[in-house]
C-alpha cells in the first residue's frame, strides 16, 4: 500500500472515533420519569412551579439552589442546582435542565432559561447558568 492510502485510512479512523465519542457524550431530551430510569445525563424541558418554594440562602451556602419544575408531560420534581441562583429566575417562561436523578431529586449541572424580554414582547432572552462543581 502507498503511504498516502495508509495516511488516509488513519485520518478516516480518527474522524470516526471523534464522531462516536461526541455522539456518546451528548445528552438527550426526556422527562423526569425517564430520568429516574436512566443513570446517564439527560436534558429536561419544563417550567418553574411558582406555587412551590424556591430555596437559596447565600449566607449558608452560595452554591445550593433548589426549586420545583414541571416537565412537558406534567411530571413534577425537586431540582437541586450546585451554583448561584440565576438573575430573574422567577421570570423564566421555560427552563432546560441538564443533569441526572439522585434519589428523588434531579441534580442539575446546567440551566438554560428562556425569559420574556423587558423591551419587546416578540423577543425572548436566553440566560444560561452552570454549576460551580462537576460533582453534584
Amino acid at each position: 500500500m502507498k503511504k498516502s492510502s495508509i495516511f488516509g485510512l488513519i485520518v478516516i479512523a480518527i474522524a470516526i472515533a471523534v464522531i462516536i465519542s461526541t455522539y456518546s457524550s451528548s445528552s438527550t431530551y426526556g422527562t423526569f420519569s425517564e430520568a429516574k430510569k436512566t443513570a446517564s445525563e439527560l436534558r429536561v424541558v419544563g417550567h418553574l412551579d411558582k406555587q412551590k418554594e424556591l430555596y437559596y440562602d447565600a449566607a449558608r451556602d452560595a452554591n445550593y439552589f433548589s426549586f420545583y419544575v414541571k416537565d412537558k408531560k406534567g411530571g413534577e420534581c425537586k431540582v437541586v442546582f450546585g451554583g448561584t441562583k440565576p438573575q430573574d429566575f422567577e421570570r423564566s417562561e421555560q427552563i432546560v435542565l441538564t443533569g441526572q436523578m439522585v434519589g428523588s431529586e434531579f441534580h442539575a449541572s446546567h440551566i438554560l432559561m428562556k425569559c420574556p424580554s423587558k423591551y419587546t414582547q416578540d423577543k425572548i432572552n436566553v440566560t444560561e447558568a452552570k454549576a460551580k462543581s462537576a460533582n453534584i
